[in-house]
C-alpha cells in the first residue's frame, strides 16, 4: 500500500490545514490519539498522525521534537492564532476536522496506517 501523506490524510477526514502547509507532503507512518503528552512523548514517534483535543502551545513543541508528521484536532476544534504562527514557525502541519477521534483513527487505520 502506497504511503499516506498528511495531505491526503487530510482530505479523507474532511480536514482543513490550518498550519504546516510547507510539510504536507510529509509521510504518515503511525497513528495515536492521546490527550496526555506525556505518553505521547514516551510512545509516539517520527511520522506519527496524532489526533488531540488539546490546542495549547505545549502540542506543537511536542510535536516538534518528535518529528510528528501532523497534529489533528477533531470535532472542528482549533487553535488560537499564537499556536498556529508557532506551527507554522516549527514546520508543524495542524489539521482541524469536524469529524470525531474515534471516527478519525477508524480512516487512519482503514487507509493502512496503524498505531504506534
Amino acid at each position: 500500500m502506497k504511503p499516506l501523506t498528511v495531505e491526503e490524510l487530510t482530505q479523507k477526514i474532511d480536514g482543513r490545514l490550518c498550519a504546516g502547509q510547507g510539510a504536507a507532503q510529509r509521510e504518515v507512518r503511525s497513528g495515536c490519539v492521546c490527550d496526555l503528552l506525556s505518553w505521547v512523548m514516551a510512545h509516539a514517534k517520527k511520522g506519527t498522525a496524532w489526533v488531540t483535543v488539546q490546542t495549547h502551545m505545549n502540542v506543537v513543541a511536542v510535536a516538534e521534537l518528535l518529528e510528528i508528521a501532523c497534529v489533528i484536532f477533531p470535532d472542528g476544534m482549533e487553535a488560537d492564532a499564537a499556536v498556529l504562527s508557532k506551527a507554522d514557525e516549527t514546520g508543524v502541519p495542524v489539521v482541524s476536522s469536524p469529524k470525531n477521534a474515534f471516527d478519525i483513527a477508524g480512516i487512519i487505520h482503514a487507509a493502512g496506517v496503524r498505531g504506534v
